[in-house]
């Protein structure tokens, strides 16, 4: 049977295509800016049909309904990062999360850890060849789908063709969906243009060397970092993900991939958060390659890029240099995601610089402000990238080297990008610890 063929003879509604899913299954739902809306809405209403129903995920943007309080014994989301959508159902204990690097993600499918019963996915037209592209979406999508017994896929008109190790068969498709929607944008720096974020990546892009290989991860800070690299010379990227700011380097000469150790001339990613302009300019360019996320994240690939730059943020940092990322207090905020990967992976690499970049205060509901960098971390608070790991600690009053250094050392050199107005009290709160 001819790709063209198989291809209209799997061809059918999203309605009869969820009709695949049976009670008890897990489902793989694939996330970011790629989640397939026309068969999750097909899923929501079918969803009273069905009981205890597992959806396994990572980030999805913007969709809902289907971890809302009706959803209750019918569809159960199993999350192994907490995107804002998904919150407070997690909060709420009617959602689960799952704790894993990033990197590890995909081996819980693929090694039967968590046995995959239907894979719902979206991928691009295919080729002459009957291959489709995984498109904005490929590094924890091409592993989970590929483990699954049934492949429900939305195929959409309007979906980039990425390249790289990116493609799935229609052989494989179980269930095809055409679809012709805008893929979602996604603006990475909304809060990129405030002082503060701009004093950070200033910081930032001061310990950037030229020949550098990048990785920066999600927020406002990594992407306002790229506005400070116009002065850099052949500039890589080796990330978990990119968004628009690399167009503008790619123009400039500044991002040429031509110094990378490891896919020397290559932008290696798993996945796209952007705007249009972003997929267009992804879509058939032999720059970019996408790559499973147990590739891209593994640590010890990313080691072999010679001068790693990784670029993550936290949610407080102790004065002992242990980061919390993934919860405030004991409340479960967000996950993992691939901070620590990068970070080992840098720390190992030759020339390597592991960052760790957050304003130094945040601001409470009732107004007041609190310093995140804090004495001891919050009651309940998850270490995310412990004080073993952690080099430099870089806010708008300054960069931190924590490397090789005392506790005494890292405790008054945090204290020195902390705010001033909670020096004092910082101060106070080390010696009574026997920090300083």
């Amino acid at each position: 049977m001819n790709p063209a063929s198989t291809y209209q003879s799997r061809v059918t509604t999203a309605e009869e295509a969820v009709k695949a899913v049976k009670s008890g299954n897990r489902i793989f739902l694939t996330g970011n800016v790629s989640v397939p809306q026309k068969l999750l809405a097909a899923l929501v209403g079918y969803a009273p049909n069905l009981q205890d129903v597992e959806i396994c995920q990572a980030l999805t943007v913007g969709a809902a309904d289907y971890v809302s309080p009706e959803m209750e014994g019918h569809l159960r989301v199993n999350s192994m990062f907490i995107s804002a959508n998904i919150r407070k159902a997690v909060q709420e204990g009617r959602a689960d999360f799952t704790p894993v690097l990033l990197s590890e993600f995909p081996l819980l499918f693929k090694r039967g850890i968590l046995p995959v019963d239907v894979a719902i996915i979206h991928v691009s037209t295919p080729d002459e060849h009957g291959f489709c592209s995984l498109g904005v979406e490929v590094g924890l999508t091409k592993s989970a789908a590929e483990s699954a017994k049934i492949i429900i896929a939305e195929v959409n008109e309007q979906m980039p063709r990425t390249l790289g190790d990116s493609f799935i068969h229609v052989s494989r498709l179980t269930h095809i969906v055409p679809v012709n929607y805008p893929i979602p944008e996604h603006r990475m720096a909304a809060e990129g243009n405030s002082e503060i974020v701009k004093q950070i990546a200033g910081h930032v892009a001061s310990l950037i060397p030229d020949g550098a290989t990048m990785q920066l991860g999600i927020g406002s800070i990594p992407d306002a970092v790229l506005k400070f690299l116009v002065d850099k010379k052949d500039l890589g990227i080796h990330t978990e993900l990119f968004s628009d700011g690399v167009i503008d380097l790619v123009n400039m000469g500044v991002l040429t991939n031509a110094r990378k150790s490891l896919h020397p001339g290559k932008i290696v990613a798993g996945f796209i958060l952007g705007t249009r302009k972003l997929y267009e300019w992804v879509n058939d360019n032999p720059m970019v390659e996408m790559h499973p996320t147990e590739y891209v994240n593994d640590p010890f690939i990313i080691a072999q890029n010679e001068r790693m730059v990784a670029v993550n943020s936290a949610i407080e940092v102790d004065l002992t240099g242990q980061v919390c990322a993934d919860s405030i207090g004991p409340k479960l905020f967000s996950g993992v995601g691939g901070q620590l990967d990068f970070i080992y992976g840098a720390s190992r690499s030759k020339g390597g610089v592991p960052i760790i970049a957050l304003p130094s205060t945040a601001t409470m509901r009732d107004g007041t402000q609190i310093s995140k960098i804090t004495a001891m971390l919050k009651h309940g608070a998850g270490v995310v990238t412990s004080r073993n790991h952690v080099r430099y600690v870089v806010t708008e009053y300054g960069i931190a080297d924590l490397y090789g250094k005392t506790i005494r050392q890292r405790a008054q050199a945090l204290i020195n990008v902390a705010n001033p107005q909670f020096h004092d009290e910082l101060q106070k709160q080390a010696k009574e610890l026997h920090y300083l």
